[in-house]
């Protein structure tokens, strides 16, 4: 017998060899060892005797729907959730895949301009690039010394802003607990933070009560990094941008704008660079101020 008959085990219904199966899913066998060896597809039964694998005519659709979605770059682990999920509830699947794509089409545009960014500043059009992404006017301001509940993170930057969101939100609610926040949040740059270093980020939320605030960061957040420090009166430079202009390159060229600016005025920074979040960021709208870029000076 070769693997590219059907067959019939234990008198259960029909099975089909891989070769026929493969014929009838138009995919090749080797495709369908691979999805096997994923966990993606698994043969409805392998004999123990010679190895071979034997597939379900009803099996014919999952087949084709993994290959479909390996052709758009689906992780592994979505595409297993996502044929599963299918199997059960067909709209929550397409909800779920629409979800994945926009997410896809969110990155590749920021790509786009990131690559656009990078052929101007390769190029020397830096005038070409003030204007497409703003003229950034800088700016010093001063500011006291002040107690900071603080949650630190080794992330990637694919990771940052969710993390922001979230770790500034906890912060936010354990100062609501004893006074409140007494001034705008912000996060510290300790190393950089791209797609290959993991900087850590500090979040930092100024608090009137140090006490208070050491003996909630010992209570609630010992698995999260929480900490409590005074953060020193601190003279800074810094420039402002809206909310479109968080996401990169724009947030880049930024912080590119106000060393500049340093390296013009002869000013060498004497702390870690920091953004500082002083707007309600859902409630505010793409070209609303929400942002500042700031060195230590």
């Amino acid at each position: 017998m070769t693997e590219d008959v059907g067959v019939d085990v234990d008198g259960d219904d029909e099975l089909l060899t891989i070769g026929a199966f493969a014929a009838r899913a138009r995919l090749s066998a080797k495709a369908l060892r691979l999805y096997d060896r994923l966990g993606l597809l698994a043969p409805a039964h392998v004999d123990e005797a010679n190895g071979y694998r034997y597939y379900r005519a009803a099996q014919i659709e999952r087949a084709r729907l993994v290959a479909l979605l390996r052709q758009l770059d689906m992780p592994l682990a979505l595409i297993g959730e996502l044929v599963e999920l299918a199997e059960r509830d067909g709209p929550a699947a397409s909800g779920r895949l629409a979800a994945y794509w926009a997410d896809v089409e969110a990155r590749h545009a920021s790509r786009r301009t990131l690559s656009d960014y990078l052929r101007g500043r390769l190029s020397g059009r830096s005038s070409e690039m003030a204007e497409l992404y703003g003229k950034f006017v800088v700016e010093t301001v001063d500011v006291p010394e002040r107690v900071v509940l603080t949650e630190t993170r080794h992330t990637l930057a694919d990771e940052l802003p969710a993390w922001i969101g979230a770790s500034l939100g906890r912060l936010e609610a354990g100062a609501r607990e004893f006074g409140g926040v007494t001034a705008a949040p912000f996060v510290v740059y300790h190393s950089e933070v791209s797609m290959e270093s993991d900087g850590p980020a500090e979040a930092c939320v100024p608090v009137a009560d140090e006490t208070a605030a050491r003996a909630w960061a010992e209570a609630h957040g010992r698995a999260r990094g929480t900490a409590v420090r005074v953060e020193p009166a601190r003279r800074l430079a810094y420039t402002r941008i809206s909310k479109a202009q968080v996401a990169h390159p724009q947030i880049i060229a930024a912080f590119e704008a106000v060393e500049r600016w340093m390296s013009r005025e002869g000013i060498e920074a004497t702390g870690l660079c920091r953004e500082v979040y002083f707007a309600d960021w859902e409630a505010a709208g793409p070209d609303d101020a929400v942002c500042d870029i700031a060195f230590p000076i």
